[in-house]
């Protein structure tokens, strides 16, 4: 190949790190080196994302509750706010892309494109959105209703709601902003435009009043497997959180949503799959399985039992510590059908108790957990990387900051050097980590027409 056509630029893993207050399992805050506050302490968030900045991993992600969803009699709790957190992580650090978490079921368009443009701005280009609905009863409770939204139309406004965020953040052109002293020309005001927005659910005049951010449109994150979310992912999302148990249920999603991405007229490219992964590591397997069982037996069986209840939509009296999962569980109308189907799932494939499954979730949650050494671990990430079921992974330690420095110490090392994990980063953006192209705005759709 001539050296103006160089060889295409290797797949690279992608990581991020979910920063779920003291750690993915439940008790985790209850460790000896714990911190018990660390989920209302900044100071907790930014040594987490300095540690996955120093590996050189794509992102940090915070989730986010509109309303006390868990049960805070006995553990930690999405508390402070994302965007706010996150805007002081970017003060602390350099390059570590940051995602947070923003409902479109009780947020408005402008508010959520100001938001984020102005973290955008002030990281230098490293932010992201996750663009979910919000499906419990406390949450709609805490913005004025009796019930939640049904789950079509949740979808049908958040589609229609990211499409004007993305109009917002394309309000101005790059080259808008002038700030000649000479002249006395400040910005170009016809490249500032209205959007005039007129839809089912939102009107919105427009334009947003700051400028386009660095990275034209901060990254679009989803993490619906619902027919709906899936749709809604297809169309906007650029990476994609997934919660699959197998590696077969992986592949196929990872397939399905690159097919219809590219159906809607979207590269091959366009959307990057993450899926959820919690890792347990040990020096050796039986010193990972030893920790897995502590931190088991930390949780009181009531509350495993309370939550994955919860997850599956039903009274907690229906499930029996010692017996399967029941076998008339329909998929809730309302619920969030990513996590009912990766419970659901976990329990029937392997005919597990519920007992054996809440052990085998790491306390009930619907994440995949792999526990055992670094090279273990390694050697499953690269078997979902290289076969295509995901992109990379959206890591949840099983504590917080001590299991996501074990995977780094024992895992990133071995994944550099089998050639797959990035030693350094080659960008600034968020963008440049996840290999995603900048949106051309107002000036390239002109061009293209």
């Amino acid at each position: 190949m001539s050296a103006s056509n160089p060889s295409p630029r290797p797949r690279q893993l992608h990581l991020n790190v979910n920063i779920l207050h003291s750690g993915f399992v439940p008790s985790a805050w209850r460790l000896p080196e714990s911190d018990p506050w660390a989920f209302a302490d900044i100071q907790h968030y930014i040594r987490t994302a300095q540690i996955a900045e120093a590996a050189k991993l794509d992102a940090v992600f915070l989730a986010d509750n509109a309303a006390i969803v868990d049960q805070i009699h006995f553990r930690p709790i999405t508390a402070l706010e994302p965007t706010v957190l996150l805007a002081c992580v970017a003060a602390a650090t350099t390059h570590i892309g940051l995602i947070a978490t923003a409902s479109t079921s009780y947020n408005e368009p402008y508010n959520i494109a100001r938001r984020f443009a102005t973290l955008d701005h002030v990281s230098g280009g490293r932010a992201g959105w996750n663009v979910v609905t919000t499906a419990d009863l406390p949450s709609a409770r805490n913005f004025g209703l009796d019930a939640v939204p049904d789950h079509a139309k949740r979808y049908a406004r958040a589609s229609e709601f990211t499409d004007i965020v993305k109009a917002l953040w394309d309000s101005w052109e790059d080259d808008a902003f002038i700030g000649n002293k000479a002249t006395g020309s400040f910005i170009d005001t016809a490249k500032v435009h209205a959007i005039t927005h007129r839809g089912e659910h939102f009107a919105v005049q427009g334009p947003l009043n700051l400028p386009r951010p660095p990275q034209g449109h901060p990254v679009l994150v989803q993490a619906g497997a619902s027919a709906d979310g899936r749709e809604l992912a297809s169309r906007h999302a650029e990476a994609v959180f997934s919660a699959s148990q197998s590696f077969e249920e992986s592949l196929a999603y990872a397939r399905a949503l690159k097919t219809r991405a590219a159906e809607l007229g979207r590269g091959p490219d366009a959307v990057k799959v993450l899926a959820g992964l919690t890792t347990i590591v040990g020096g050796t397997e039986a010193e990972a399985l030893r920790r897995r069982d502590e931190l088991v037996d930390l949780i009181p069986w009531d509350y495993s039992l309370t939550r994955i209840a919860g997850t599956l939509g039903i009274a907690p009296d229906r499930l029996k510590l010692d017996e399967r999962l029941p076998d008339d569980l329909p998929l809730p109308g309302n619920g969030n059908h990513t996590f009912f189907n990766a419970v659901v799932a976990a329990g029937r494939k392997h005919g597990y108790t519920v007992r054996q499954l809440i052990r085998e979730l790491a306390g009930g949650g619907g994440h995949r957990v792999i526990v055992g050494t670094p090279e273990q671990i390694a050697d499953d990430i690269e078997h979902w990387f290289k076969a295509g079921a995901a992109d990379g992974f959206n890591l949840m330690p099983d504590a917080l900051p001590q299991g996501l420095q074990d995977f780094v110490d024992g895992v990133v090392p071995i994944l550099q050097k089998r050639g797959i994990f990035r030693k350094d980063y080659e960008g600034r953006t968020l963008r440049d980590h996840l290999g995603l192209a900048r949106p051309g705005g107002r000036a390239a759709q002109r061009l293209a027409a």
